[in-house]
């Protein structure tokens, strides 16, 4: 089993990986002993899945455990169903020593890390990761919230979990899509941080797609490590951890935009492209870098260019440029590479760059 901590001083917490970790969760916990009741949240798919398994662990070591659910999809990601799940919680009668499980992808930890952050102005909650994307990136760090019409994430806490459990086998029950909503996150590591796990992407790349268990296993650990590093130095991004939004800005706004029909993933590797392009035009990466980093993207099987036809205009990406909530006096923040391994994080790019870098991906 591999073990990351998150250095947070009195709220440092573990994460575990380890194949077959979500059979032995019950286990775990009877010696932690987080909570005097435990309470699954998870969308209903998931539920269906692992639901039985993290339950059965649970019942094993004599804790009392209940599930709640609610519909699949980025669609249920919102205020309505964060007052649902409150208004079950207490009629379950969840107290301030009941902790909450999320098992799910990355709607489902953001939506239970916001719910247990204020419920009962805070209760306990344990990260159970089951999709890549949530493996590598949004299970750690302890951003939470929830999308309003306004935009994505608006509305939301910093709440760390207590424990993180992540089992790679869980990624053999992913649709495609949902594993290249995890490999562009992926890249996104290799850019910003370390250009050494950039190149072992690249030369494991055929390990990689075919969920090769060692492989996957090094790949989600380095990622975790990363975002660990990154937590532990700026837990609230006032400074540092704002590079985890390479290819964020304008792949929030192209997801928005979209109405959420562009998946995170897809939005995110475009935004990467687009980016890029400002950031050559700045003379800080060079044209044959932005290359490489385009066709590792590309390799993935991840897309460089909107397809015909997309349902939005690059107005309403700009639109949603200006409601982000990591915009400063109103500018948006862009994280530009220097290189690969390396970026710089700049709130001054001209409108003009702006439409080179949205010309760079076809948004007309």
């Amino acid at each position: 089993m591999k073990q990351i901590e998150v250095g947070l001083g009195e709220r440092e917490y573990p994460i575990l990986i380890d194949s077959r970790l979500v059979d032995r969760i019950g286990s775990d916990l009877g010696r932690r002993q987080l909570g005097s009741r435990y309470i699954i949240i998870a969308d209903e798919a998931v539920a269906s899945i692992y639901g039985e398994r993290v339950t059965a662990g649970l019942k094993e070591e004599d804790l009392e455990v209940d599930t709640l659910t609610f519909p699949p999809g980025e669609a249920s990601k919102n205020l309505t169903t964060i007052g649902n799940l409150a208004s079950q919680l207490a009629q379950a009668g969840a107290d301030r020593k009941t902790c909450l499980i999320a098992l799910g992808g990355g709607v489902t930890g953001d939506i239970t890390g916001f719910a247990a952050s204020i419920y009962m102005r805070g209760i306990p909650f344990i990260q159970v990761p089951t999709s890549l994307l949530a493996q590598v990136d949004s299970s750690v760090g302890g951003k939470t919230g929830v999308d309003t019409p306004e935009g994505k994430n608006l509305v939301g806490t910093f709440n760390q979990p207590r424990i993180v459990y992540i089992d790679p086998e869980n990624l053999n029950t992913l649709p495609t899509l949902e594993l290249l909503n995890g490999l562009a996150e992926i890249i996104k590591y290799g850019v910003i941080y370390d250009a050494d796990f950039f190149d072992f992407l690249k030369q494991n790349l055929e390990l990689i797609l075919s969920l090769e268990p060692q492989a996957m296993t090094e790949v989600i650990a380095r990622c975790c490590q990363i975002k660990a590093e990154v937590v532990a130095a700026d837990e609230k991004e006032s400074d540092l951890r704002r590079i985890l939004n390479y290819g964020h800005t304008l792949g929030h706004a192209m997801e928005a935009a979209s109405g959420y029909l562009l998946s995170h993933g897809m939005a995110v590797a475009l935004g990467m492209v687009a980016v890029n392009r400002i950031a050559v035009l700045k003379s800080l990466l060079s044209a044959e870098e932005a290359e490489e980093i385009k066709s590792l993207i590309d390799a993935f099987g991840l897309p460089v260019e909107l397809s015909r036809g997309s349902e939005f205009t690059r107005q309403e990406v700009k639109n949603y440029l200006k409601s982000d909530k990591k915009a400063i006096a109103g500018c948006p923040v862009f994280i530009l590479p220097k290189g690969i391994g390396k970026v710089t994080i700049n709130d001054d790019i001209e409108e003009s760059l702006i439409d080179r870098a949205l010309d760079e991906v076809g948004c007309k």
